[in-house]
This record gives structure tokens, sequence and C-alpha cells, in this order.
């Protein structure tokens, strides 16, 4: 499932490529025929990402509702506005295959031989076919037809006079009005990207400290904390060395403010890179390989098996909310 920092990447690039613009709207699967149709020669008026979900406003107060979930993605073709915040140059967008950065003016290229930040300074034009998604495997080559040819399921094909942009497989994909989009927000947890940071943190404290759900499902739980998913969960509960069954109610209120304000930082990183980096002083060898590679980019996510980096004790695996946990149980008691 996309987290949070692959979903503020995406609404930017609507607000790049669709805000302003009539936007032509199909649903080539046909399960979202009578949405596509209520959307189709309106033009799109703002965007906003909350979370793990995207509101894309058009005119007449009529709003688009998009989760992802775990399988959703959205493929992008045309002429694209490219800026060093938002997408590849060339190729796909997401987080097993991620994008690399600049290190001292030079290129950091990820496994795929891709770079997001190869545009560095004012946007520019590119003709490009970039997905947004989690999963990140398996695009065509966009070629010269436009607009491009219809692959595979797709939900719903927003389409400007240069930019395509088609939905496969979300969970959510509904129009809602004014009212609707501001319940479905007062439903999440605060999102640093979106509510006041100090605001938000003593929101995050005040939920996570009357509930005696261990700390590793609540930093998934969306009504908690917006954005979190399973990478960021073992990541920053291991950064902040604490045992993932701990009850919510017994984390130390110090450690849980820590743990919002890791969130902060480790958000505002992944928006900027587009990766999930949350290793922090890697000398420069060690951050272009990072960039490079994500077995090199995490401390404990995906390294069941394998020595802790710290203290050399075998990494553990075990479910937690029908998701993976990967923790130390040396580092994290």
């Amino acid at each position: 499932m996309p987290e949070g920092h692959s979903v503020h990447r995406i609404a930017r690039q609507f607000d790049r490529n669709y805000v302003g613009r009539e936007v032509s709207a199909s649903s080539p699967q046909g399960r979202f025929l009578e949405g596509a149709a209520a959307i189709d020669g309106r033009s799109a008026v703002s965007v906003r990402a909350v979370g793990k979900q995207m509101f894309l406003e058009f005119d007449a107060d009529l709003w688009l509702r998009i989760h992802l979930g775990m399988y959703g993605a959205w493929d992008f073709a045309g002429e694209i506005l490219v800026d060093p915040t938002i997408a590849a140059a060339n190729g796909r967008m997401g987080q097993t295959n991620q994008r690399g950065t600049a290190l001292e003016g030079e290129p950091v290229f990820d496994a795929a031989g891709e770079n997001s930040l190869s545009s560095i300074g004012a946007p520019r034009r590119a003709r490009v076919h970039v997905r947004m998604s989690e999963q990140t495997t398996g695009l065509a080559d966009e070629g010269d037809e436009w607009p491009p040819p219809v692959v595979g399921q797709v939900r719903l094909r927003l389409l400007t006079g240069s930019t395509c942009a088609d939905l496969r497989g979300p969970t959510a994909c509904q129009l809602q009005n004014p009212d609707e989009v501001a319940a479905t927000i007062a439903k999440l947890g605060p999102d640093p990207l979106v509510d006041d940071v100090a605001a938000g943190e003593e929101r995050f404290v005040t939920a996570v400290r009357r509930k005696t759900t261990p700390i590793g499902l609540l930093l998934m739980d969306q009504a908690v904390v917006s954005g979190i998913g399973n990478v960021y969960r073992a990541e920053m509960l291991f950064r902040a060395r604490l045992d993932p069954h701990t009850p919510g109610r017994d984390v130390p209120t110090d450690v849980v403010r820590e743990l919002w304000r890791d969130w902060v930082r480790l958000l505002a990183i992944g928006v900027e890179t587009g990766q999930m980096m949350t290793m922090d002083d890697l000398d420069p060898d060690a951050y272009r390989r990072a960039m490079a590679h994500r077995d090199d980019r995490h401390w404990v996510y995906h390294r069941a098996g394998l020595p802790c980096r710290v203290c050399g004790t075998e990494v553990l695996l075990e479910e937690m909310g029908a998701r993976k946990l990967y923790w130390c149980p040396s580092c994290q008691r």
C-alpha cells in the first residue's frame, strides 16, 4: 500500500498537470461510468492529499476521492511538467522501484537506472510515462500514439490536451460533495503536511496515550496518524528503540512526541526524494548506495534473519495487523 509520501507526490503531479485545465474523463473498464460522465468536461480546481488518500476537486463543488489501497496505481503519459520534488524524468514512481537524488551535483541512480532529480531547479516539460504506486513493475513504453492506448483494467482515465492519467485497481474511487469530503478527512488522524504540526502532535499524543492497543498497530491506524505504512512503521519503531508490542498508554509521552517529530522529518524526506530514506548521518558513499538500493536504505525493514545494523542480533519477522513487522528484539526492548 502506498505510504503518505507517495500520495503527496501524486497530488503534486496532478496540481502541475491538471489543476486549471479542462479534463476529459472515461472509464474504460466500465466500473466508474457514471462518475466519469459527471467529471467529463469539467475543469480541475484543486487537489489535496491527506495521508494515503487524494481528493481532486472539479468545478461545481464536485470532488473525486481516490484511495489506492494495496494494488492501486496511477500511470501518467504525455507531456508532463516535471520538477525535482515530483516525478522521475523517465520511468516510474513508487516505493519498490524508487528514484535517486543528487549528491554534490552528481546524479544517483537506482537499480533501474533512473533518477528523480535529474531536472534540478526550474520545472521542465518532458514526454514521459510515469507510474505512481507502491508496485512499479511491468510498464510498457509509451510510444507515439496519442492518446495512448488503454492497457489492462483502467478504472478511470483523465485526459487533458497533452497529459493522460490512468487509474488502475484502487480500493476507493468515488465522487463526493464538500460535506462528504470533510467527513472523510475528519475521520483521519493528523498529517504533518496538512495539519498544523504542533496541533497534530497533540492529537497524536492524546490518541496514543489513551489506548491499550500495541504501538505497532497504532502507527498503522489511519485514525491515529495519517500516512504511515508498513515500512515507516518498522523503521520509526526501531529509530525510537521501541518494542512494537508496548501498549500505547505505556509509551512515555516524550517518546510519543519524538515518534511524531520523526514522522514529520521522514515524511518530508520521502516527499522530496520519492524514497523512504530512514537512515541518518550516512557518509557520501553510503548515501549513494542507499539511494541506489532499498536494502541499504533501512535499519530493519525487509531484513528478517539478518544481523541488526546496531547490535548484531537477528532481526525478527512476525505478523502484526495482517502486515509483516520487522524488528530487533535486543535494541527494541
